[in-house]
């Protein structure tokens, strides 16, 4: 960039990018409690986010860092397996992107069906709330959704007569301040964001009437919150249960990276995003994090919007904002320390409830009822089970859905004018599943009739109804039948040849 456009855009990135930064800054440190991880993880992964994802981006505009639709997902993975063990996935995580923009596998990305991820997003968002209302309340989450649920009661009875309930009141506030923040805000302090504003709020009561709270436990030295990935642990890759767990990290990562790019490139005219560079740009990100033991990062919605409606153009106001994240809490660590967790637990739960977008369920309706079923189904799944179960249900709803859709075969037998000929009508995809209905038809032609058979209505023909209907002429050749497969006007190419036997013709 030239100097002079440097000198032109600078003041307009500056800005958007401290709006930026004010809207990650309590999101990296919530999402990192709502993963079962200490704050500064998540600050971490945001300032590399910033700092190196933002400088080799395709997504010029995107912001990258935790992102809630991780959370749970690195939640389990720690449980399971153990903090140590998120460095080792994260690196084979970030190498398969980094593979797979070299690749250009983005697009691929891309084909997901919208139903399963916008599901996943609704299955996430309840997962969060339901742990992070026992954050709100000072009180330890528990493994399962189902869990959380049933607990709630009891996590409400025990807080009453400690000092949860204030943490809990924190919490409410918290929401409360953001929801009126996003409906009643002025035009000219829409730059402020509501996360900021509430846990700030909520910040300054607990210290002013010195309400016993958990609060953020942040090192005042950055470098004690970053472990580094041991040699030896990568030799535990070898366990199927990891492999499994890095590319899912991958996969989950990479569709909600691509699909908040495609969303980004909706709010602005400037240059478009390469997703393949974006790809590996993640790629690159989340191998560092995993070296230094930090959260997976991912594009995110909220903190990329924030900076195009901040006037943000170039890749200068992310990278910005991760310089303002790496200040602040090398600075200013005391001012993190004074935060309330059942505020940021809280700014989760808003978060939560608008990944529950019911609009985008209802918008689904337009393409027919499956979808929607395929939205409820992966959500559902994903709560009463796990993130990889309720993803697999999605993809194999979509893909029962296809297979439907390409066994779909109307078969009509028609007389025609000239006594003695008949028209077999084949509209739809001919396939193996669909060889029973076509013997059925073919056993009620009557002898030394003559059947047309048009291939024009079909969308594809196997080699399995093919050679039924060739079979069937040859069969009946010695009653006088005569079977004319009139090939021309197929869309697609017919697997196996027309072949002309006796009994059997074939029209070009």
């Amino acid at each position: 960039m030239r100097a002079a456009q440097l000198k032109a855009v600078l003041p307009r990135e500056l800005l958007a990018s401290v709006v930026v930064f004010l809207v990650a800054l309590p999101l990296c440190m919530g999402i990192a409690i709502a993963s079962g991880l200490p704050p500064a993880k998540g600050l971490i992964t945001g300032i590399i986010g910033g700092l190196v994802v933002g400088w080799i981006a395709g997504s010029p505009l995107q912001v990258s860092g935790p992102a809630a639709g991780l959370a749970v997902l690195v939640f389990e993975l720690v449980r399971q397996h153990g903090i140590d063990m998120l460095g080792p996935i994260l690196l084979l995580a970030g190498f398969l992107q980094l593979i797979a923009g070299r690749l250009k596998l983005g697009c691929w990305f891309r084909v997901t069906a919208p139903a399963v991820v916008y599901g996943m997003l609704a299955g996430i968002g309840v997962l969060i709330v339901l742990s992070q209302v026992h954050v709100m309340l000072d009180a330890v989450p528990k493994p399962s959704g189902l869990d959380n649920l049933t607990a709630f009661p009891a996590a409400v009875a025990q807080a009453l007569p400690s000092f949860g309930w204030q943490a809990g009141l924190l919490g409410l506030s918290t929401i409360a301040v953001m929801y009126l923040w996003e409906k009643l805000r002025p035009h000219s302090l829409r730059f402020v964001p509501g996360a900021l504003l509430g846990v700030g709020l909520a910040t300054i009561a607990s210290l002013v009437l010195a309400l016993q709270v958990k609060r953020v436990e942040v090192p005042a030295n950055l470098t004690e919150a970053i472990d580094w990935l041991k040699p030896a642990d990568l030799l535990n890759l070898a366990d199927p249960t990891l492999l499994i767990a890095a590319f899912a990290v991958a996969f989950i990562a990479s569709a909600e990276t691509l699909l908040s790019a495609a969303a980004v490139d909706r709010m602005h005219s400037g240059p478009r995003s390469d997703f393949d560079r974006e790809l590996s740009a993640q790629g690159v990100g989340n191998m560092l994090c995993g070296l230094l033991g930090a959260l997976p990062m991912t594009g995110v919605i909220v903190r990329s919007s924030a900076n195009v409606q901040a006037g943000a153009t170039t890749r200068m106001s992310t990278i910005f904002h991760g310089l303002w994240l790496l200040a602040f809490v090398l600075l200013l660590s005391s001012v993190l320390q004074s935060i309330p967790v059942a505020s940021l637990a809280g700014v989760l739960v808003y978060t939560g409830f608008k990944l529950v977008d019911l609009k985008v369920f209802r918008g689904l309706g337009r393409y027919g009822r499956m979808p929607m079923f395929t939205y409820a189904a992966t959500a559902l799944a994903i709560i009463f089970t796990d993130l990889l179960t309720g993803v697999l249900i999605g993809f194999g709803l979509t893909l029962a859905k296809l297979a439907w859709k390409a066994s779909r075969l109307k078969i009509s037998l028609i007389d025609l004018p000239r006594e003695g000929e008949m028209e077999l009508r084949l509209m739809g995809a001919a396939t193996f599943l669909k060889v029973p209905a076509l013997t059925q038809v073919l056993g009620t032609i009557p002898a030394g009739a003559t059947v047309h058979v048009p291939l024009n209505n079909l969308s594809y023909i196997d080699h399995s109804c093919l050679e039924l209907l060739e079979d069937w002429g040859r069969a009946n050749a010695a009653k006088g039948s005569t079977l004319l497969i009139e090939a021309r006007g197929l869309k697609r190419r017919l697997e196996g040849r027309l072949r002309t036997t006796t009994g059997v013709g074939s029209a070009a």
